[in-house]
């Protein structure tokens, strides 16, 4: 076991879905920041802007540039991230699946809608683990998450966050996004400092305030997949899409694309 995670933390991430981990990233907060700023700076193909016209601030997202961004790659390959990232989800194995930026500048009042990451992405499985990590200090402007809702019986439907159109046509598969503030659902939500990470399942319902503290709020999230992870079809084009990967259901994600970063 990883000295950031205890057994009891494990047993609370496995049966929550969603955990704090204090200073996972903090020895890493300026490369991050760094990155973040080269990502801005350089956005890679799925760069996207999140406001509507007439919408206060910036929220900008871009994801799948660890590869490319030289500062995102060696967190992910020398952080604890994947060490801990097999003891929260009890795999023998850490693949990467991806990265994620999301910056919220001062004066950001739109919030992030409420989602679940797992019907977006062409994987499946119960071990999997996000991590979320500001490299700011947050408290009004965190991540929210509500803990249990990666063992509902059926999956969220995904929805576009700027048009707010329904990603895939079949919504029978899924069930409608519930509003867990007026439902009185178990929201999770963490003051933060940089460094520190949110850890949640795929399946987790998430989502997060809009930012009208006055200070930036930029995070850096990574993706990672355990031991049961596979290849799923789904019933339109998945996010990230990953073109040309050549990969048919069942069959563990190809190696080459999605390196395993750990093994015990």
């Amino acid at each position: 076991m990883h000295p950031l995670v205890t057994e009891a933390q494990v047993n609370a991430f496995q049966r929550d879905g969603v955990m704090l981990i204090k200073g996972l990233f903090a020895d890493h907060v300026e490369t991050l920041r760094k990155g973040v700023q080269r990502n801005i700076d350089e956005p890679g193909p799925y760069a996207a802007e999140n406001l509507k016209a007439g919408e206060g601030g910036r929220f900008f997202d871009d994801y799948c540039n660890w590869s490319r961004i030289s500062e995102f790659e060696e967190v992910v390959c020398t952080s604890a991230a994947t060490e801990v990232a097999a003891d929260l989800m009890r795999s023998d194995t850490v693949q990467m699946f991806h990265d994620h930026v999301l910056v919220k500048e001062p004066g950001t009042s739109k919030p992030t809608p409420w989602h679940t990451d797992g019907p977006y992405y062409f994987v499946q499985g119960q071990q999997t683990v996000s991590f979320w990590s500001p490299l700011d200090p947050v408290a009004e402007a965190t991540l929210r998450c509500v803990a249990g809702s990666h063992l509902w019986e059926k999956p969220v439907l995904p929805t576009r966050w700027l048009s707010e159109t329904n990603f895939y046509p079949d919504e029978d598969a899924y069930m409608m996004v519930p509003d867990p503030d007026a439902e009185g659902m178990d929201v999770r939500e963490y003051d933060m400092e940089p460094g520190d990470a949110v850890a949640f399942n795929y399946s987790i319902l998430h989502g997060a305030r809009g930012n009208e503290t006055g200070l930036r709020r930029r995070a850096f999230s990574l993706r990672l997949l355990g031991d049961d992870a596979r290849y799923v079809e789904r019933p339109g084009p998945t996010s990230p899409p990953f073109p040309g990967h050549d990969m048919i259901a069942g069959q563990r994600l190809r190696e080459d694309w999605f390196p395993v970063l750990y093994r015990r």
